[in-house]
């Protein structure tokens, strides 16, 4: 027998739109845009398409479909989720329609669908109701409203008798099965008058009474019933109050964890300890840094988390070892207890003396608990599952070892991934093997005991949310194994701000997004996969990477001498357009002349002149071509004694190399230019007329904030979208810096969080941002890791720090000199009545609240200083977590401003 299946969307198109359906089976084209089915229009309210088929009746399973708008420009938006499905041997008609509503990714109540919020925070209001299905069944109607409490579920009720003619007393009472996202009741409605309106409303199922109805509108339908149709009538959400939900969180690296059985570090069991006192107090979130294997030295400087040599493995800094011995083996532990005592009670992190100390341990356990280890079923699906990054990741950790360098571009041997030469290596009976296979050992371990903590944080209802790095290690498996996804021969970095005025140079090479797009970005897909793991939320780190990045030349060493890739350049007839004087080599060479050298080397300038530079005998110098870039500078002084007085001439050479106007796009033939970033702060730009200054300066605001911007979401849009569609986490972006108009625009569109931080406004004309003045899709936070505490950032900047005491706190009078309790208090107020989803605070900031815990000098407390490469990340916590769990006062102040604000 043939179906007959109607699919009808309530859309109003602009002209040039169409629409089309896809899913996941043939007939739909099989999930690919290219074969999606195109749609009809029937009206202004619905476009409609229609399928005859035999293959269908016969089919048992779930198919899943979504809507595709097409706009003019060729750029496509499918409609959100995955919960459009139907099953057609469910079906009791052969004439089916589907009534559907698009769904748009933006929509507030998409993020109540995501795994924190289904699986952990809103689990346990889930009411079921028995409900009884009439014999015939006409229509279907179906609905969403996520944040029903307990004892609360949908009804539906309106004009016709089969509707309860508005009677409140008599409402048709709505089931969701557990783990659906729909309400929906089966009506016959084979007698019913049409067009009926009707609405949706609350209902009470304790009270047994009507609660109340939703707004907006009264729904309208007009299809008449049938005796051979079935009509699926699929609303959308119920218009219901979707913002009223708030979450508070706190934020703190697992390095910087500190309990009384670490071993001089924060490890994953010590979040069981921190998960405790959340729940104490109130907070429904925890937020760490990334965790992946940084091990590239074995020295400080590894300390870095977004330095990863493995964009999959876990870093073996964060393993309990004590947790991996078994019984027999707990005396190896045992042997270095007096040792780990002494490392716990440090300060900070000892990061090599926790490395050396923990691989000594490991190295004993290992051909001890192997073979246990390796014949355990959970092991075996754990290897299963990662082989496609563990073996890669092993044998990069061997190679690194043997060769005493991660930097496989200098092996002398295997610096290029081959499989073959893997697969000898990783083999059992290779004499290569254990040297490999005790990587899987730490990383099956460290799996076991994240995935511990974090089910432990579920059990407790609370969410972890991860961060996801926007940059690899230069350095690392990842670009030793598909070097093809990367520009090895730039740096990816941040232009100059207020807290990094030389810009920032991470030394992460850049993505190539054209190539990856050819396997629809599969290794990203397979980042989230891995974090979804673990995590319930993630933060994009830089997410304006997404849309373009920093890039940097490796002949440069400070981030100030990159441009935006990608983005539009300046033709050199742009300039004579607007009356421009050009000169190629005066704007895109370093300008050294008598007023550059006073201005920028002081009473250094005859040094400079000396042994850096050459006199072209018309008043203008040259650098040597021995130190014509700033890495070749770099290189010279460090073969230099480490004084001061050197440290000064190096600097003095990178700002003379970085003062320019122009770069030269390579392999442009002087055509096309990017404008150095801050270019009216160079002593170039200030010696030039100042007409030309003018027309310049036009024509950079031109460059950098105008032109791009189209360009810029299109970018964006060809990965996010296909991205968020790979993970069911919610995310957040973290979107600070020099931020394009058209970022807030697509996050928006995406349903994406984004951070909200009271001391970076993103509007220009604002000093600072007021957490009152949040998008409900938002985190606000009074710092993050790469800034100060509050307290610390109160002793910074006296002027700023007055203004926000006056107008941002409305206090009288001077601002104290220190920021006192009430005063952090008053702060971390201000964002928890934010009308932000979460508010999230670094444990610093919320310590600060009470004198009598906090640490006494607000400079110790703060993680990473982004001026400063490389930075030693090494703060911990003062105080234990038992500490912290028996502070009653300041749990009790903490937690009673959480309940008074809505937030715990």
């Amino acid at each position: 027998m043939a179906l007959q299946l109607t699919f009808k969307l309530r859309y109003r198109t602009q002209f040039g739109q169409t629409l089309y359906i896809t899913g996941n089976h043939e007939l739909l084209g099989n999930l690919s845009l290219d074969r999606a089915v195109p749609m009809q229009y029937q009206d202004d309210n619905f476009w409609s398409v229609n399928f005859t088929e035999t293959q269908l009746a016969n089919i048992d399973a779930l198919i899943t479909y979504n809507y595709v708008l097409k706009n003019s420009d060729g750029s496509t938006v499918t409609d959100w989720g995955n919960d459009k499905t139907f099953n057609p041997a469910t079906f009791t008609t052969s004439d089916v329609v589907m009534m559907d509503t698009w769904n748009h990714a933006g929509y507030f109540e998409n993020a109540f669908y995501t795994v924190p919020f289904q699986n952990v925070l809103l689990k346990a209001n889930y009411t079921d109701i028995a409900i009884k299905a009439p014999k015939k069944i006409t229509h279907i109607f179906k609905a969403k409203a996520p944040l029903l409490a307990k004892g609360q579920t949908l009804c539906l009720i309106g004009n016709d008798k089969l509707l309860g003619k508005w009677d409140t007393s008599k409402p048709i009472l709505m089931r969701r099965a557990e783990g659906d996202a729909y309400y929906e009741v089966a009506i016959d409605l084979s007698t019913a008058t049409f067009p009926l309106s009707y609405k949706y409303g609350v209902y009470n199922t304790e009270q047994k009474q009507f609660a109340y109805y939703e707004g907006g509108s009264n729904r309208l339908l007009f299809n008449e019933a049938s005796k051979s149709r079935q009509t699926i009538v699929n609303d959308g959400f119920a218009v219901l109050t979707n913002n009223q939900w708030k979450g508070a969180g706190v934020a703190i690296p697992v390095f910087s964890l500190k309990s009384n059985k670490s071993f001089g570090v924060g490890e994953f069991t010590d979040m069981h300890l921190l998960v405790d006192w959340a729940k104490k107090i109130g907070l429904k979130l925890i937020q760490i840094l990334p965790i992946n294997d940084t091990t590239a030295t074995y020295k400080w400087m590894d300390s870095y988390p977004y330095a990863a040599i493995s964009a999959f493995a876990l870093h073996p800094i964060y393993l309990n070892v004590s947790q991996v011995a078994d019984a027999a083996n707990q005396a190896i532990v045992a042997a270095y207890e007096e040792q780990r005592k002494q490392i716990n009670y440090l300060a900070e992190l000892d990061y090599e003396a926790v490395m050396a100390a923990k691989t000594s341990i490991i190295k004993q356990l290992y051909p001890l608990q192997k073979a246990a280890t390796f014949k355990s079923a959970a092991y075996q699906a754990f290897f299963e599952q990662n082989k496609h990054w563990l073996v890669p990741y092993a044998s990069f950790c061997y190679y690194r070892d043997q060769y005493g360098s991660p930097v496989f571009t200098q092996w002398p041997a295997n610096n290029q991934f081959v499989q073959a030469e893997i697969d000898a290596l990783v083999a059992e009976d290779a004499p290569t093997y254990d040297a490999l296979a005790i990587h899987y050992f730490i990383q099956f371990h460290l799996h076991q005991q994240l995935k511990a903590a974090t089910q432990y944080a579920h059990q407790n209802g609370v969410v972890v949310k991860g961060d996801i790095a926007i940059g690899i290690y230069r350095d690392s498996v990842d670009a030793w194994q598909q070097p093809d996804l990367f520009h090895m021969e730039l740096q990816a970095g941040a232009p100059p701000d207020d807290f990094a005025i030389k810009g920032q140079n991470w030394g992460f090479p850049t993505y190539n997004w054209q190539r990856m797009k050819q396997d629809g970005f599969a290794w990203w897909k397979q980042r989230f996969e891995q974090m979804s793991h673990y995590f319930d939320a993630f933060r994009i780190d830089h997410i304006l990477g997404f849309f373009r990045i920093w890039s940097i030349p490796l002949h440069a060493v400070e981030g100030i001498m990159g441009y935006f890739v990608p983005a539009f350049p300046i033709h050199k007839n742009e300039f004579h357009e607007r009356g421009i004087w050009f000169d190629l080599q005066r704007y895109t060479k370093p300008l050294i002349n008598e007023g550059t050298l006073w201005d920028i080397c002081g009473h250094n300038n005859d040094y400079i002149k000396e042994n850096f530079l050459d006199f072209d005998g018309f008043g203008n110098y040259s650098l040597k071509p021995e130190f014509d870039t700033q890495r070749k500078v770099e290189q010279y002084f460090a073969t230099q004694e480490a004084s001061h007085y050197n440290l000064v001439i190096k600097q003095h050479l990178y700002d003379l190399i970085s003062n320019v106007i122009l770069f030269e796009v390579e392999g442009s033939n002087g055509e096309q230019f990017h404008f150095r970033f801050s270019m009216g702060q160079t002593t170039s730009f200030k010696q030039l007329a100042s007409d030309t200054q003018a027309k310049l300066n036009d024509l950079y605001i031109n460059y950098f904030f105008r032109r791009q911007d189209a360009f810029w979401k299109e970018e964006a849009l060809q990965k996010l979208p296909a991205l968020k569609r790979t993970t069911n986490m919610l995310i957040c972006g973290e979107d600070l810096g020099l931020v394009p108009d058209c970022v807030s625009d697509v996050m928006k569109q995406l349903g994406l969080l984004s951070l909200e931080i009271q001391r970076m406004p993103k509007d220009p004309k604002t000093e600072f941002f007021h957490p009152n003045d949040a998008p409900y899709l938002s985190v606000v936070t009074p710092s993050t890791h790469d800034m100060s505490t509050i307290r610390g950032w109160w002793e910074e900047d006296k002027p700023r720090i007055q203004k926000f005491f006056n107008h941002e706190l409305g206090q009288w009078g001077i601002a104290p000199t220190f920021c006192s309790g009430w005063l952090n208090k008053a702060i971390i107020n201000q964002h928890l009545y934010s009308p932000a989803m979460w508010s999230i605070f670094q444990l610093q900031d919320l310590l600060g609240i009470n004198e009598g815990i906090r640490r006494q000098n607000p400079n110790d407390e703060r993680i990473n200083v982004p001026a400063i490469t490389p930075f030693y990340w090494r703060y911990r916590m003062h105080l234990s977590l038992e500490d912290l769990l028996n502070s009653h006062h300041f749990n009790e102040e903490l937690s009673n401003s959480l309940q008074q604000s809505g937030r715990a």
